[in-house]
């Protein structure tokens, strides 16, 4: 099962051959994948000779190797984790019971809907970073760039083959929708909104890599955890590879604000517009890019209480992020969690059923986990003897979900009136401003060991390789 074959059609590790009907649909599925990818993939790409890295395993050890691959011969196939025997379902009402190696009838409509908005998140990525290889500050950011964009590709390929096999036309049908809308589209937008906004530079992927991939992992974790034994096991693999997305987001901010710090301590100045007249970033404009990718990932938890979500538990079709480490019944009723609301102008908490605030729950982990790398950002500005400090803005900042949508909140969690949000807002999220002078600094970098005035080359390359690698070869 852990090996992958690479002479199929579809390389795999799930005896595809021995299935030719569903050979057959996914092999009818293939030519419109590539097609979708010609149109909305990595635009003027196809001919570079990129140094990636290819799954050849599921076990942990040696999972991946590493070579100059064509992109339009890149291989996508569908590979699950090893499944383990006697796996129980270790939470909601099916706790202690045999894990589902097939489609329960009665739960087989929230599956769906759960594995079809995950897959439509993959394919929305690729296509918002479709034209960033044609600024990329270096080779070694075009290549991680590429790196993400085939490992969304074939995260979008780890669900296709779930809807093909359980789904049966129902399922064909979702698979041919997920190459149908693309982000953005007016007619046929993706599901969710934060898929549907522009990434027009590389600051904005950096932001979108560290908070809205590290959004995958949560729902990839809690989706690893789901008793729908399939679907577990194709989610375990996939956030072997989504780490690597979340590494290029943290370690690009990183080498942003280590590059401004530079331009500051030279100039012994930190006035954002002698620091962008230096031709970096200066951190007033970081900060706010960070504000609105942020509160734009947290509302993709979805609403704070939801009956959905307690219904996903309870059945078995999603758990928490690391389940089997808590220590509570995993069961939740008559628990309770709290929540935000606003209330005569002030915010307050209040208790709710444990089980409806569920998407709260995995919405807090995911705040913990990013305060933690912002504090890492932090630090090298405190090395690089900066007084300035990022933060993560309220949680209730700019929610367009929820209870919280639509409140007129600082970044700091006081409520505001409505004159008072329009008065500050240009001071808290990007400006038109902002994004021009940005987007003034993308020049493509293509040298080996060239990187762009904004941004800090890397302390090391990928898959010790030296920074100065030719990564990408251009064909």
């Amino acid at each position: 099962m852990s090996t992958i074959d690479y002479s199929e059609k579809i390389p795999n590790n799930v005896n595809l051959g021995e299935d030719r009907t569903l050979q057959r649909a996914l092999e009818g599925w293939q030519p419109h994948f590539i097609d979708w990818w010609d149109d909305m993939g990595p635009a003027s790409s196809s001919q570079h000779e990129v140094y990636l890295r290819t799954a050849v395993s599921v076990e942990p050890d040696g999972w991946a190797r590493f070579g100059h691959v064509k992109m339009r011969d890149y291989r996508w196939g569908i590979f699950l984790n090893p499944g383990a025997a006697e796996r129980e379902i270790h939470f909601g009402d099916h706790k202690g019971e045999k894990v589902w190696q097939d489609l329960p009838g009665e739960h087989r409509a929230n599956l769906r809907r759960i594995i079809v908005t995950q897959g439509d998140t993959e394919p929305a990525s690729v296509e918002q970073q479709r034209h960033l290889g044609l600024t990329a500050p270096s080779l070694y950011d075009l290549r991680n760039l590429f790196q993400i964009n085939v490992e969304e590709g074939r995260h979008l390929w780890a669900m296709v083959y779930l809807l093909h096999k359980h789904f049966g036309r129902d399922g064909r049908e979702e698979a041919q929708a997920l190459l149908q809308r693309s982000a953005g589209d007016a007619n046929h937008p993706r599901i969710l909104g934060a898929f549907n906004e522009k990434t027009p530079d590389w600051l904005a992927f950096f932001m979108f890599t560290y908070f809205t991939d590290r959004d995958g992992k949560f729902q990839l974790s809690a989706l690893a955890e789901s008793a729908f034994d399939p679907l577990a096991r194709s989610t375990r693999f996939m956030l072997t590879e989504e780490a690597h997305h979340m590494f290029v987001g943290e370690s690009g901010v990183a080498r942003v604000l280590a590059r401004t710090a530079q331009v500051m301590g030279q100039l012994k100045t930190d006035d954002p517009h002698k620091v962008r007249a230096a031709g970096a970033i200066d951190l007033g404009t970081v900060q706010r890019y960070l504000n609105f990718h942020y509160s734009v990932t947290i509302d993709l938890f979805g609403a704070d209480q939801s009956s959905n979500a307690a219904t996903f538990y309870s059945t078995g079709l999603k758990g928490r992020h690391e389940e089997g480490k808590r220590t509570d019944d995993h069961v939740l009723q008559g628990q309770t969690y709290k929540v935000l609301e606003v209330r005569a102008g002030q915010l307050i908490e209040k208790d709710v059923p444990m089980l409806n605030a569920l998407n709260e729950v995995l919405r807090d982990d995911f705040i913990k986990d990013s305060v933690a790398g912002v504090a890492r950002w932090n630090k090298l500005l405190e090395k690089a003897g900066c007084a300035t400090r990022l933060s993560v803005p309220h949680k209730a900042f700019n929610r367009r979900i929820g209870a919280l949508a639509g409140i007129r909140m600082s970044p700091d969690g006081r409520v505001l009136s409505e004159q008072e949000w329009q008065a500050c807002q240009p001071q808290w999220l990007p400006t038109a401003q902002d994004l021009a002078f940005v987007a003034s600094l993308m020049g493509r970098v293509v040298e080996p060991g060239r990187f762009a005035g904004w941004i800090a080359p890397p302390a090391i390359g990928i898959n010790r390789q030296p920074v100065d690698f030719e990564y990408v070869r251009f064909g």
